[in-house]
């Protein structure tokens, strides 16, 4: 479980990271990963959300990719520099790849969009 400072929680937090402008995108085939730097959060920790639409399929499997998901960014919240938002949206090909598969794609798709990042 992600600590709550380090949560997305409103709607309007996920557009501004996936719709405004400064925000970069790097995709894989199991996850896309959008990333936002705001000057306003400089030097507070970073926060992530997830998406995982009905696409990935029912409840119960969309719940399993969450929880993996939020289990493998947790640990890798420690690479995400200050003042940084992201959203990890999840492909409908995430509901069958293993969590090594998912780490493997994370460790791949973070960095990339974490250096398109406007600065």
């Amino acid at each position: 479980m992600l600590p709550s400072r380090h949560r997305l929680r409103h709607r309007a937090e996920f557009a501004a990271v996936m719709r405004g402008t400064g925000g970069a995108r790097a995709a894989s085939r199991l996850v896309v990963v959008h990333a936002k730097r705001t000057d306003a959060r400089t030097g507070e920790p970073p926060r992530v959300g997830f998406v995982v639409s009905k696409k990935v399929g029912t409840a119960v499997t969309r719940n399993r990719v969450k929880r993996r998901l939020r289990a493998l960014v947790a640990a890798r919240l420690s690479g995400i520099p200050a003042g940084h938002d992201l959203v990890v949206r999840a492909n409908p090909a995430c509901s069958t790849a293993s969590s090594a598969a998912l780490g493997a794609d994370l460790d791949r798709v973070l960095p990339a969009a974490l250096g398109r990042v406007r600065r």
